[in-house]
């Protein structure tokens, strides 16, 4: 088996059984805010775009470029599709012409002689834009898990394919927190550090479980070269940013695990797999120039910021005419009020009105009453100021997802009194009525909380109450605070309270304590 590294999360796998393309991204994503780190456009992209299958394994922009597909991938090349639960992938990919689709499920084999393919999906409202997914690949030579972004709860189910020899996997941060909210610089300096080792136990926890002796990191980072955007590249020219990059990540898990040897992943990497021999080799770039690249990264960045404006020109160019307030106000009022009544999970869980600024119009979506209507000098706890042509090519090209566009764009600027809301960026990734019927009967799925379990001296409910992960598994208890290592999100044991986001209680109680199920419930 050859592997060549594409850039971000893209890969060509030559296998015994036919070659795949997996997740292949060139142009700028997210409204021009990203690009592929290092630059990956001296690839023989004519070449692996002639693959036999093409793995697209969600649809984030940096891991769907319909650019590319349409410039160097033939209409009839076999799609492996991953099972999402809203079909705006499969949607998309039709629309591009490609209609030789194979439908994968969960924990179904896909045999093409000797190659043995495994898409296995995520189908959570936080998993990507409500689906991630993972490649698993067995062609005799060899096994590798192509995990991509996606962050699996039964970890079992997906290795029952096989142990990997070889293990592909996102190690650093794809949100916008802290960097575009509206904080003291130096509380933006701590949050973005426990971000960052948030990721890096995450990482970590996964390559511990999947055990496979050679790790590449990749989809990660990505290179900001918009000016007003430069100075959170990496983790930012004031350390208030989140990005990891593939050599600083890879010497602290040689330190935490050396057990695990870490490969650096960029485009024109070159993987030979045979026999459990593994050999790596740069092909695009020497070894001094990667070397030079992450040794001195702003050098780097600056070359490339320098190079691309007429790219970042380009896109915005490509955008819509701003509506006027009124028009925007009209048209966001027939799109979202629709939707806002039926998401009744997504009133209770907001709770109160939001104030959205775009452009010249002030407005606020009234989640209680399910309305939107010019602001009134009323208190919100969640606010945006989101530039208006971003909202108008929204509006324009009906974007369902606006974390898949304007948010990770991150060309917007928001606020908020206390925790996160789990919900509210969840309704703004719902915009399309599929959606939120979808997330609405998820959410009611997940009040089962019957299964108790034993971590240290509490006892509590086994599921995790964010996103269900096992608790047995994924849990740890320290001072009464108990933490799931999937997302890092904590809980205060004694009250049931949630302490990273609103909502989300736990049912739990001290080891011993002779108290009924309802009694187990925390008051919130």
């Amino acid at each position: 088996m050859r592997i060549t590294g594409l850039g971000h999360a893209g890969m060509f796998i030559e296998t015994t059984g036919g070659s795949i393309l997996c997740d292949p991204w060139v142009k700028s994503a997210f409204f021009g805010s990203w690009f592929p780190f290092p630059d990956n456009r001296a690839l023989d992209w004519e070449k692996y775009g002639k693959a036999d299958y093409l793995y697209v394994s969600h649809r984030h922009r940096d891991h769907f470029d319909p650019w590319l597909l349409e410039q160097y991938v033939p209409k009839d090349i076999e799609v492996l599709l991953p099972d999402y639960p809203t079909d705006e992938l499969e949607q998309d990919l039709r629309a591009l012409g490609y209609n030789n689709i194979t439908y994968t499920q969960a924990g179904e084999i896909i045999e093409r002689g000797s190659l043995r393919m495994m898409v296995t999906p995520l189908r959570a409202p936080s998993d990507g834009p409500i689906g991630d997914s993972s490649l698993s690949i067995d062609d005799g030579t060899a096994s590798i898990l192509n995990q991509n972004d996606s962050h699996p709860l039964d970890l079992e189910a997906l290795l029952a394919f096989g142990k990997p020899e070889a293990y592909f996997t996102q190690f650093s941060g794809a949100i916008w927190w802290p960097m575009v909210y509206e904080l003291p610089e130096d509380a933006k300096q701590n949050f973005a550090k426990l971000k960052r080792e948030a990721q890096h136990k995450r990482a970590m926890f996964y390559i511990d479980k999947v055990d496979a002796p050679h790790v590449f990191p990749m989809a990660g980072p990505p290179m900001f070269l918009r000016d007003e955007l430069f100075r959170y590249n990496g983790a930012g020219e004031h350390n208030d940013s989140i990005f990891t990059d593939q050599a600083e990540f890879i010497a602290r898990m040689q330190a935490e695990s050396p057990a695990h040897t870490g490969h650096v992943f960029i485009p024109g990497t070159v993987v030979e797999m045979n026999g459990g021999e593994v050999s790596v080799e740069q092909t695009l770039y020497t070894d001094a120039e990667v070397e030079q690249m992450f040794a001195d990264k702003w050098s780097y960045f600056e070359a490339q910021r320098a190079a691309r404006q007429e790219e970042i020109a380009a896109e915005e160019a490509s955008r819509a005419e701003i509506l006027p307030p009124a028009e925007m106000l009209a048209a966001l009022k027939a799109w979202w009020e629709p939707l806002m009544r039926r998401g009744r999970i997504f009133r209770d869980g907001i709770g109160g009105p939001v104030r959205y600024t775009i452009g010249e119009l002030d407005m606020v979506a009234d989640f209680p009453k399910a309305k939107l209507r010019e602001y009134a000098g009323e208190e919100t706890n969640y606010w945006f100021r989101i530039p208006a042509d971003l909202v108008s090519t929204n509006i324009r090209d009906g974007e369902v997802d606006w974390s898949n566009s304007i948010f990770l764009s991150m060309q917007f600027e928001t606020g908020r009194v206390g925790k996160f809301n789990e919900f509210l960026y969840t309704f703004m990734k719902c915009l399309s009525r599929d959606r939120i019927e979808y997330v609405e009967n998820w959410y009611a799925e997940q009040a089962d909380t019957s299964e108790d379990i034993e971590l240290e001296d509490w006892v509590m409910q086994r599921r995790c109450p964010h996103l269900r992960a096992d608790l047995s598994k994924t849990g740890t208890v320290e001072n009464g605070v108990l933490t799931c290592s999937l997302h890092d999100w904590k809980w205060d044991l004694a009250s049931g309270k949630c302490l990273t986001s609103h909502g989300h209680p736990i049912r739990a109680a001290k080891t011993g304590e002779e108290l009924t199920r309802e009694a187990l419930a925390p008051a919130e």
